[in-house]
């Protein structure tokens, strides 16, 4: 399908509420895995924890050890005290953040905004780009404690209910502060399951890419091509890029483990798919059409209809299949979306165990 043809609308599907997971599951890894073959369409249905039963040695996860930041605050107007919700997207400078403030009419370049009784101050310098704000904080003491202490887990907008630990909306491999959003697809790994991917000989990659609310943002133009990106920054460590690369020399898999994995390599690669170390903002947007550069597998979950994920997915797979693996997933009830379940679009649907 060629890119000038592209509509948002042609990656839509029906979805009942009711499959659009609200609360993680106790045991990370019993999320149930859909196994596609991106060539074929072929699918099997499977448990999370049998992942490493696709995996092969010399295969390489790329995983985003983002960390998520309790980014989410509540305030209220200095002088009306009426309430007032910050959102941190991105630290620009020192105590300087871009910001999503509701309701964002009431708060105008110099309106003021407390937290936690006064514990935390906030100040609107100027009104940026799709309505953000800049916001200058003053407190006494350490940032990042007062936020702990002060913020919430910014979930997404479709998530109802309360996250009641936050460690639950972080990967267990998290490590750099960053994020506004948590790379969803790696909430499924357990300290024991890498562990167990890693004795069959598959080694671990791991990227930072700090996730923006723009994953979260519709596309609100009917002409994909139309879509402006949302900037990330990414950074790629000499030892990722050293691991990816010889996987690559070896014919072996890079496996990128959700999008926002995908996404970085694919940023950072050159025509031979080879990667360079080093961090940057990215704007790359994939569509069908994309050709992939260092990714050759995905584990993701499943994506909201006509998002830029799901046409990322589908450069992958093939919109066909990609939408075909969806309404099967929606007839088997599976779980939708941040705390939902798994797929895995592969190059073949042979266990490691089928030739033993």
């Amino acid at each position: 399908m060629p890119g000038s043809e592209l509509k948002t609308s042609d990656f839509y599907y029906e979805l009942p509420p009711e499959l659009i997971a609200q609360d993680p599951l106790d045991d990370r890894a019993s999320s149930r895995l859909l196994v596609m073959d991106k060539k074929t369409g072929e699918i099997r249905h499977e448990t999370f924890r049998d992942l490493a039963d696709y995996l092969r040695p010399g295969d390489c996860l790329v995983l985003n050890n983002t960390r998520v930041i309790p980014a989410r605050l509540l305030g209220v107007k200095e002088d009306t005290k009426a309430a007032i919700e910050v959102l941190l997207l991105k630290r620009r400078e020192n105590d300087i953040w871009e910001t999503l403030v509701k309701p964002g009419k009431k708060m105008k370049p110099g309106a003021r905004v407390v937290f936690g009784d006064g514990l935390l101050r906030g100040e609107v310098l100027e009104i940026v780009q799709e309505g953000n704000r800049l916001i200058r904080f003053t407190y006494e003491g350490i940032f990042e404690e007062i936020l702990d202490r002060l913020g919430q887990m910014p979930l997404p907008p479709y998530i109802t209910h309360r996250l009641q630990d936050k460690t639950r909306y972080q990967t267990v491999y998290a490590r750099y502060d960053g994020s506004a959003a948590a790379p969803t697809a790696g909430l499924h790994f357990t300290p024991q399951l890498l562990t167990q991917i890693e004795e069959k000989g598959v080694t671990l990659a791991y990227v930072t890419l700090h996730v923006g609310l723009g994953t979260f943002r519709p596309v609100k133009v009917e002409n994909v091509l139309e879509h402006h990106m949302h900037s990330e920054y990414y950074q790629i460590s000499q030892e990722a890029a050293k691991l990816i690369n010889g996987t690559k020399e070896n014919g072996a898999r890079v496996i990128c483990v959700g999008t926002t994995s995908c996404r970085t390599i694919e940023s950072a690669a050159d025509e031979r798919g080879r990667l360079e170390a080093g961090s940057g903002n990215t704007e790359i947007f994939i569509y069908p059409g994309y050709r992939f550069k260092a990714t050759d597998c995905l584990i993701t979950n499943f994506h909201l209809p006509e998002s830029t994920l799901v046409m990322l997915v589908s450069a992958l797979a093939g919109r066909e299949h990609v939408l075909g693996a969806y309404r099967e997933a929606v007839r088997e009830r599976y779980r939708f979306f941040s705390f939902g379940d798994a797929c895995f679009l592969t190059d073949s649907l042979q266990k490691m165990t089928d030739s033993i």
